[in-house]
């Protein structure tokens, strides 16, 4: 952490303005003018000073990238497989000697952020906390945001709440316990909730507001509050043991935006009493009226667009794998029995959770590619025939989760408007569950107010505390089944959403569910001698396809029940499975050139 001092010649970076994702994307403040001498003097300083970390890839990522990402980025997980491994679960990570996350340009905009604490005092001065307290709000929420990003990558941290120099202790010292981090993380939040505006329903802004921080502080509290809990007794266990504290923390705050729910209609979850609700919350180009989706990056085409909506109707580079179908449950809330009949993508969407056929696509002529065309087109098999990488689905389980069919064609990259979602009401009520299960106090009420509101936009039974019995599919050997039943409601409501890798990291779960996992896709033999384009009259445009789609499927290799080995022999010779090393690979290590400059920092556990 050394190389922050660097940074204190930087000083005309602290002002390079980006572009602001909200409504005021197009404003940017004039350079050339920007001193100390004539900033900080009235509150919309304050506010353009702001925009610039609503653009920041680093705290809120685009993902502009040629891929299905932000949809695909549960690839590092077992839910998700990309077209190859992820090196990181399979062991495979060395120290780097510098940067990895924590070189001098990923510290900086922490420098940035506490900038803006040190000065925004001076218009604080002249026009009062009312008119500034809503840009101390969004800093304040930045700034956890970037601790928390960093905690979870690391553990324990430096902590600096003023603009480092070069004589700043923060440098020289050791790294301060991680729940330590988290408390200054929490005194931050509970500031930022109070600072910010409710929006209550009311327009859109574009900015943070109260809702979104107490959604964001639901979340860091779970996450705190169960890697504390889980990995109690273990290299990576906190110094002192503050889950409860944590946990309860979680459930009060996700508690009280339930309550405001409840109170005043907002925030709620969209799209209920609609059969297609659930699939519909992903594939918009716009979230001003949503009552769920409490945060979120406007794209506008040729200015800043998510490239992914380029590769939606196709495999994008990654597909849903054969362990998170299986965890989807029967139409009448039971569990699928081993060995039940997934002989073809219809068959493993019939009687089973809406949510499946909502996030999976499926063949049964309702699964639209571009709807506008005419006549429309539809999915009819996976992109196995893909004529680039970019396109390819490696697992025959195409993800669907987020594709906008309602174009007449494939999105220009350049042009991809679709919506990005970083905070929805639908977490915070899995959030609430989580933590009250967790603390051991979760009541009926409790789940009728949480998960049984998911469960019911999508028509599926509600969970019945007292009806939870042990079911063999479950994950995890030696938790409750209401936790365990939690645990699989998170995981197929926020499935492709970017939350599992985490999940299995502050569960401390990667020795059962990592450890040794091969993934697997669809049965390859619906796809062999029979199968033809010719025969989906619903559409007749795909049969060009035949040809080529038969070689590459004969191609394809599989285990010995005939389901898709994804990396057929890459992945360890393609029997063992991955090599995650519980012992040191639930963190990063601190790159070896932070070690030599600082030698009061130690490196993480295992490394």
């Amino acid at each position: 952490m050394k190389n922050i001092i660097k940074t204190t010649v930087l000083s005309l970076v602290l002002f390079s303005f980006a572009i602001a994702c909200n409504d005021e994307f197009l404003e940017r403040y004039p350079l050339d003018t920007i001193s100390d001498a004539n900033y900080w003097k009235t509150a919309n300083d304050l506010k353009m000073y702001c925009n610039t970390f609503y653009s920041d890839n680093g705290l809120l990522p685009r993902w502009n990238t040629f891929n299905l990402q932000p949809f695909s980025i549960d690839g590092n997980s077992d839910i998700v497989a990309k077209n190859d491994y992820d090196r990181y679960l399979n062991g495979e990570k060395v120290i780097e000697g510098n940067n990895d996350g924590w070189g001098t340009g990923d510290w900086l905009v922490l420098r940035q952020l506490n900038y803006f604490m040190d000065h925004y005092r001076q218009v604080e001065e002249q026009v009062g906390f009312d008119a500034v307290k809503q840009y101390v709000g969004e800093i304040l929420f930045f700034r956890a945001l970037f601790y928390f990003q960093k905690l979870q990558r690391y553990g324990d941290l430096p902590w600096a709440s003023t603009t480092v120099t070069i004589d700043s202790d923060v440098l020289f010292g050791e790294r301060l316990p991680r729940n330590q981090v988290v408390d200054y993380m929490m005194e931050d939040m509970d500031k930022a909730v109070d600072y910010l505006p409710a929006q209550a329903g009311g327009s859109w802004t574009g900015r943070l507001t109260k809702e979104t921080a107490m959604a964001f502080q639901s979340r860091i509290a779970l996450y705190e509050g169960t890697w504390e809990k889980y990995h109690n007794g273990t290299p990576f266990a906190a110094a002192v043991n503050q889950s409860q504290k944590f946990l309860q923390k979680a459930a009060d705050v996700s508690e009280a935006l339930i309550r405001l729910s409840e109170s005043v209609g907002y925030p709620a979850l969209d799209g209920v009493g609609d059969e297609y609700g659930y699939r519909d919350l992903f594939n918009q180009l716009t979230y001003a009226n949503s009552k769920e989706v409490l945060f979120w990056r406007k794209y506008v085409s040729g200015l800043i667009t998510g490239h992914w909506g380029s590769y939606s109707h196709s495999g994008g580079q990654a597909g849903i794998t054969k362990n998170l179908i299986d965890s989807y449950l029967k139409i009448d809330g039971t569990p699928v029995a081993a060995g039940y009949d997934d002989a073809n993508l219809l068959k493993v969407a019939e009687g089973r959770d809406p949510r499946l056929a909502q996030t999976v696509n499926i063949n049964d002529g309702k699964h639209y590619q571009f709807q506008l065309l005419d006549p429309p087109t539809f999915f009819i098999a996976p992109a196995f025939d893909a004529n680039n990488m970019e396109s390819y689905n490696p697992t025959g389980y195409q993800i669907y989760k987020g594709h906008n069919f309602r174009v007449a064609g494939q999105v220009a990259r350049e042009s991809c408007e679709n919506a990005l979602i970083y905070f929805r009401y639908g977490e915070v009520l899995l959030n609430f569950a989580e933590a009250k299960a967790e603390l051991g106090t979760i009541s009926q009420g409790d789940l009728d107010r949480s998960i049984n509101k998911l469960r019911q936009r999508v028509e599926m039974p509600p969970m019945v505390l007292a009806g939870l019995t042990n079911d063999p599919n479950f994950e995890f050997s030696t938790l409750s089944p209401v936790i365990q039943e939690i645990r699989r409601e998170r995981k197929v409501e926020l499935a492709c959403q970017s939350f599992r890798y985490n999940d299995i990291m502050r569960w401390a779960a990667a020795g059962e569910i990592i450890v040794g996992y091969i993934p697997l896709g669809a049965k390859k033999a619906q796809w062999e001698e029979g199968f033809k384009f010719s025969d989906h009259a619903y559409d007749q445009s795909q049969n060009g396809r035949q040809e080529v789609f038969e070689e590459k499927v004969a191609q394809l290799m599989t285990d010995n029940q005939g389901y898709i080995k994804i990396y057929q022999d890459a992945l360890n010779g393609g029997t063992e499975g991955y090599r995650f090393n519980v012992n040191k690979n639930y963190l990063y290590p601190i790159p070896t050139q932070q070690l030599i400059l600082n030698d009061k920092m130690k490196q993480n556990p295992g490394w």
